[in-house]
């Protein structure tokens, strides 16, 4: 019983592909809650660990953006999980959050996601096992079907398709 912004506004989204709007930093940040006081949106650039390279931007929160901005797919990347931390939404969506970043980069976004994800019901698409780690409830989908549920330790210890994508995914790591 209830319409499409009612049911809208109980979501909060970090898609794949990044987009940012013609405006500026903080603009960008309070997208979904335009109303937002400067100091919300320092904290929550904060918690997402980029108000460090924001404050080092021309103009800092005043520094005007696009989607060709000059920052890196990491650093637009923490901008929208700010922009998710904000809305402040009880149930979030993460589509590949951490696809298009660095290994080095992507530990801060997992440690971003980790505090967007505190508290909320979140759904997590991920082809990164370690995007998923720390969920309570894994499912494991396999040419479409559920093959496998459990948590990452759970999982582990089955031995099934899950163990063996994330061992795949790796071994090529430790060198």
């Amino acid at each position: 019983d209830m319409n499409r912004d009612e049911a809208r506004e109980l979501f909060a989204m970090v898609l794949q592909e990044t987009w940012l709007f013609r405006g500026t930093v903080a603009e960008n940040v309070a997208y979904g809650r335009p109303q937002a006081t400067r100091e919300e949106i320092v904290k929550a650039c904060d918690e997402a660990y980029c108000d460090h390279f924001i404050r080092t931007l021309p103009q800092g929160y005043d520094t005007p953006l696009n989607d060709r901005a000059n920052l890196s797919a990491g650093q637009k990347q923490l901008v929208t999980i700010a922009r998710a931390m904000i809305e402040n939404a009880p149930l979030l969506i993460l589509d590949e959050a951490t696809s298009s970043v660095d290994t080095r980069t992507e530990a801060l976004v997992q440690e971003a996601m980790d505090r967007l994800t505190e508290n909320r019901t979140s759904f997590v698409i991920a082809h990164r096992l370690s995007t998923i780690r720390n969920a309570d409830l894994i499912l494991v989908l396999r040419d479409g079907d559920v093959v496998e549920s459990g948590n990452h330790q759970e999982l582990l210890a089955k031995g099934g398709f899950y163990a063996s994508l994330y061992n795949s995914q790796f071994e090529n790591t430790v060198a």
